[in-house]
């Protein structure tokens, strides 16, 4: 059982587990009720945002995520809000692939520690 008592050890948990490309790794660091916006779409549910991270892992191979730029907008007792620059590359359909954006994640703490509330990843800001 995963368990972290600050947003920052969970967050830094969520990309180690990211790095494993094994959603089943993931699943332990999101709450219940967590909601992510990607790309494709808006997933709702634990079980919504596990499949959808599943499919992402199947479509892009060898995955390597980064997150720069952190930084936490508030740490509370029960909550905490953090926005970031992300950068991904890997393969779809066979064939070297990269991206870039934005993200943003909320944290909540509850009787299993921190976990990840609400994650929101979109195009890079525009200068």
């Amino acid at each position: 059982m995963i368990r972290a008592d600050t947003p920052r050890q969970a967050l830094d948990g969520y990309k180690l587990a990211l790095a494993t490309h094994d959603w089943r790794q993931v699943a332990p660091w999101l709450h219940e009720d967590a909601c992510f916006v990607f790309s494709d779409g808006t997933f709702k549910g634990k079980p919504a945002v596990c499949e959808a991270i599943r499919q992402t892992f199947e479509a892009i191979r060898g995955e390597d995520y980064r997150i720069d730029d952190l930084h936490w907008t508030h740490i509370g007792d029960a909550f905490a809000a953090c926005v970031y620059a992300f950068a991904w590359r890997g393969l779809v359909d066979g064939q070297p692939a990269e991206g870039r954006g934005r993200g943003s994640c909320a944290l909540i703490k509850d009787e299993r520690g921190w976990r990840l509330l609400q994650e929101h990843l979109g195009p890079p800001a525009e200068s």
